[in-house]
């Protein structure tokens, strides 16, 4: 039933009818997703100021443990083919990219990141947010991933954006309680 229903949406996507602006536009949203850059130039920019630098300190580290659990882990152990690998007759407007498909990289990566922001601060984590909803459906829209893919992508980059703001406050309330012993 996933499948039937993971099937409808790219053959939706693979049917319509594409207008070449908004193709242009979506490819340029998920290279915005490529290797995570957009996000690592983000946190890298956050780590130079001090008042950032908390919240770019947690975006690598969220980064970091969504390559390991998603593209390293998940990915090889679930081995799902990519939509045009199931289905040669799927045209892209993008070169195929490698990997398998579950989840999606570029989500995962993106949730991430943006949740990681969001947890610093609400305004500029929305806007994270819609950045990274729109990273993920770029990946829908140019079937190269499957909705579960990018639902399942979006699930774990939140957990491990929240998880690795948990892990950075505990890590700093440890350094904190050691700073301040005689």
């Amino acid at each position: 039933m996933i499948q039937q229903l993971d099937n409808a949406v790219v053959d939706f996507f693979q049917g319509m009818q594409h207008i070449p602006a908004i193709d242009w536009i979506i490819k340029i949203i998920t290279y915005l997703g490529e290797n995570g850059i957009l996000w690592i130039l983000i946190a890298v920019i956050f780590l130079i100021f001090k008042k950032t630098r908390k919240c770019g300190i947690i975006i690598l580290g969220s980064l970091v443990l969504g390559l390991i659990i998603g593209n390293l882990a998940l990915k090889n152990i679930i081995a799902r083919p990519r939509p045009f690998i199931a289905d040669p007759s799927i045209t892209l407007l993008i070169s195929a990219p490698d990997g398998f498909s579950f989840p999606s990289g570029h989500t995962l990566s993106s949730f991430a990141a943006a949740t990681s922001i969001f947890t610093w601060d609400k305004r500029y984590g929305i806007i994270a947010l819609v950045m990274a909803a729109l990273i993920g459906f770029s990946r829908i829209y140019l079937c190269v991933h499957y909705l579960t893919d990018v639902i399942c992508g979006a699930i774990l980059g939140v957990l491990i954006g929240l998880f690795a703001a948990w892990l950075y406050s505990v890590i700093e309330k440890k350094l904190t309680i050691k700073e301040n012993r005689p």
